[in-house]
């Protein structure tokens, strides 16, 4: 058994950052970051690569896993604001959480040799226009890098972090123990011991992570699941939206339910994706830099919120059960047309092939109705019509829906202002603590936990 000072499981935003912050500190801590999938060096899909064309289960998952997490190969936007993307704020307070996510932007943007662009929400005509259309545009700052040079610049991230930390990947963390005032973690590649402990698994170790909080009677709060569809347009039907603030974050409250819907990850002249997590597949979206690999596509996300209470507590199992009837119908993520859908119609491969809408993924056309259920559908339906007020040609005929979309969170555990648990030298960061859900916040948390150890 080796023993560190600290481990982290989980080598996501907040573990890179985390890493990030010791090495700038010159730390004498001997730190361990164990994750379950590649090195960034290695981590390509081969869906995005043109391999494939359909997902076939990679083990490890490189879209989900490996050095960076799920947000290394998904756009590489950075939504600098506490108005969405978690509650960081809440435990840090809105000052202290807004100042490291401006100190995370500017690490960023020192590895990167582009011009990404800060885009800002604040002052712009948009607010204005969506709401005289009962629409909310939430203030942000937006950092869009694009899967390809975010992927880059991560890779700068670990060469200036390898000699300050150690990592250790494709290792599964399997149990964890406490004995004789040290964590034990139990691995597929032996046993190592730690002083302090961080679990920093992301979304992908959510049910793990459950596992060990119940484990060491930690206690903790059933968290939503959002459940939605990825809408694909022509990106000239967004464009003077996405122009001015790349991604506009905009909500809805329904007339029928008075349930909340929102757009999310907004990827102008983009690609639509499916991720595989925990075996089911799930469609997401992304964007390049490089303006040879762009779309003449706009996609983004619309996700209806969902949260439960007694006797009902599993959200995320819910979000499952959705997923695993849309890979049953579909084989993976369905497809259809706008259209078709409210004409309650299937689309077939027949109406595919008159869509003037190029799909970017290869999907299977279908019927949604048949997989999300009616409230959620409904909620989707008049968002989409109510977004063709501020973009017309939103609700074109050959606007199209792939599903489905779920957004899963961790139960959000208790802890203190520190990250810790209650049990002592036990912490939880990034979206595995159910306190962060984007790349920024999760980052943010990690420069903050590393701060915290150092000085320990």
């Amino acid at each position: 058994m080796k023993s560190y000072d600290i481990i982290f499981v989980g080598s996501g935003a907040a573990g890179v950052f985390a890493a990030y912050e010791f090495t700038k500190l010159q730390t004498k801590k001997s730190i361990l970051i164990i994750d379950g999938g590649n090195d960034i060096y290695k981590r390509s899909c081969p869906i995005t690569a043109g391999k494939v064309e359909t997902c076939i289960n990679c083990k490890p998952c490189n879209i989900m896993q490996g050095f960076g997490g799920a947000g290394t190969l998904s756009d590489g936007k950075y939504n600098i604001t506490t108005e969405f993307g978690g509650d960081l704020h809440r435990v840090l307070g809105e000052k202290k959480a807004l100042e490291l996510m401006e100190y995370v932007d500017k690490a960023m943007v020192s590895f990167d040799k582009g011009e990404s662009k800060l885009y800002e929400t604040t002052s712009t005509n948009l607010k204005t226009l969506c709401l005289k259309n009962n629409l909310h545009l939430l203030d942000a700052k937006v950092r869009h890098f694009g899967t390809d040079r975010n992927q880059e610049i991560l890779k700068k991230v670990y060469a200036y972090t390898k000699d300050s930390v150690s990592y250790m990947f494709n290792t599964i963390a399997r149990e964890i123990d406490y004995e004789n005032g040290k964590y034990l973690v139990h691995t597929d590649k032996g046993i190592f011991t730690c002083d302090n402990l961080v679990l920093a698994s992301g979304r992908s170790g959510s049910k793990w992570m459950s596992k060990i909080f119940d484990r060491f009677s930690i206690e903790t709060k059933s968290n939503k699941v959002d459940i939605g569809v990825r809408v694909e347009l022509p990106g000239e039907i967004f464009k003077h939206l996405t122009d001015e603030v790349y991604e506009a974050k905009i909500v809805f409250k329904s007339d029928k339910y008075n349930d909340m819907v929102r757009t999310f990850c907004m990827n102008p002249y983009g690609n639509v994706v499916a991720e595989n997590t925990g075996g089911l597949i799930t469609v997401n979206g992304h964007a390049y830099a490089d303006k040879n690999k762009l779309s003449p596509n706009t996609n983004f996300a619309l996700l209806v919120s969902n949260t439960f209470t007694e006797p009902f507590r599993d959200s995320n199992e819910y979000g499952e059960s959705i997923a695993r009837l849309s890979n049953m119908l579909g084989g993976g993520v369905l497809m259809q047309r706008f259209g078709d859908l409210v004409k309650g119609r299937r689309s077939s491969e027949r109406r595919m092939r008159k869509c003037f809408t190029k799909p970017t993924l290869q999907a299977t056309p279908g019927d949604l109705s048949l997989v999300i259920p009616k409230r959620q559908l409904d909620t989707i339906i008049e968002m989409i019509y109510q977004l063709d007020k501020i973009a017309p040609g939103t609700a074109n005929e050959d606007t199209l829906l792939y599903g489905v979309e779920v957004k899963f969170y961790n139960s959000q555990v208790s802890i203190d202002q520190n990250f810790q648990t209650e049990k002592k030298g036990l912490y939880a960061v990034g979206d595995g603590s159910g306190l962060t859900h984007s790349l920024s916040q999760a980052s943010a948390s990690g420069v903050q936990i590393a701060r915290i150890l150092n000085d320990l």
